[in-house]
């Protein structure tokens, strides 16, 4: 995996270095040995069908789902480091995932959502909100095409808006790397279009993107890697037009399937 890395970046810690790592929850083993080196800023997307462990690897990532002990010869470090309080973490990634969309189902202002990601809260309670937090607030908002909606609850928002605010409250601590499990559930095809140039904009401003998904479509154009992953396990790992081929797509999903490339976007056709 570390020949993938540019090599001006190959003397800096990987942003994630996991090694044999197991998770077990209740009597289901949820990731199976899993290793897995990704380099600070790196695009890539974790594809999978559902049930391949994709969210159980993010929440491994965040720290929700802890690895069983292998006698000393796991390792579970982000930047170098196996630990780490939750302010550091939140300098290193943002984190957006479907659970966390339905946590903020709730009737309080846009602007508040993006303003509590300074506290890791849902809301604001006795939080002092600094100016320059509001300036970071604002300047997000409007970067993500959502000033409209600063005043509205997140209750009144569509799945693809609320997606977008969750997005901002991310990036309020400029991490460096965004996470994102299954980004695109329930948008409809206007809602997965702003989404994409979303997404685009955020790769090119230097933010690394990594992405859980089961479509193909998902997968913006300034990813360049792209591990498969099925039963728990990583099944590939490599360059986006190495992995992304009919005979591995078919093995991955279990079905016939055609790949089409489009201007750096790829399709699954024929299944």
């Amino acid at each position: 995996m570390n020949a993938l890395m540019p090599l001006e970046k190959r003397d800096i810690p990987p942003l994630l270095e996991f090694k044999n790592i197991t998770v077990i929850k209740g009597a289901t083993k949820v990731l199976d040995r899993v290793s897995l080196t990704i380099a600070e800023g790196e695009n890539v997307a974790i594809l999978g069908p559902n049930g391949a462990g994709k969210s159980s690897l993010i929440r491994t990532i965040n720290r929700e789902y802890y690895p069983v002990s292998s006698g000393g010869s796991n390792t579970f470090r982000v930047r170098g480091k196996e630990n780490w309080d939750v302010f550091d973490l939140r300098a290193a990634i943002g984190i957006v995932t479907n659970d966390l969309q339905f946590a903020f189902t709730r009737d309080l202002p846009v602007r508040e959502a993006v303003l509590s990601g300074n506290f890791s809260s849902i809301r604001l309670f006795m939080h002092k909100v600094t100016p320059q937090m509001e300036e970071k607030a604002d300047e997000l908002i409007e970067f993500l095409g959502i000033s409209h909606l600063a005043g509205r609850p997140m209750t009144s928002l569509s799945s693809g808006e609320a997606r977008r605010v969750l997005i901002a409250r991310a990036l309020v601590h400029e991490p460096k790397t965004l996470i994102l499990d299954e980004p695109t559930n329930s948008l409809d095809l206007s809602a997965l279009h702003k989404f994409r140039a979303t997404l685009r904009s955020i790769a090119k401003q230097g933010t690394g993107i990594i992405m859980a998904t089961h479509n193909l479509h998902d997968i913006i154009p300034e990813i360049s890697r792209v591990i498969l992953m099925k039963d728990r396990r990583f099944v590939a790992d490599g360059r986006k037009q190495e992995i992304l081929t009919d005979r591995k797509m078919q093995n991955l999903f279990g079905v016939p399937v055609q790949v089409r490339e489009e201007d750096g976007w790829y399709y699954a056709t024929g299944y």
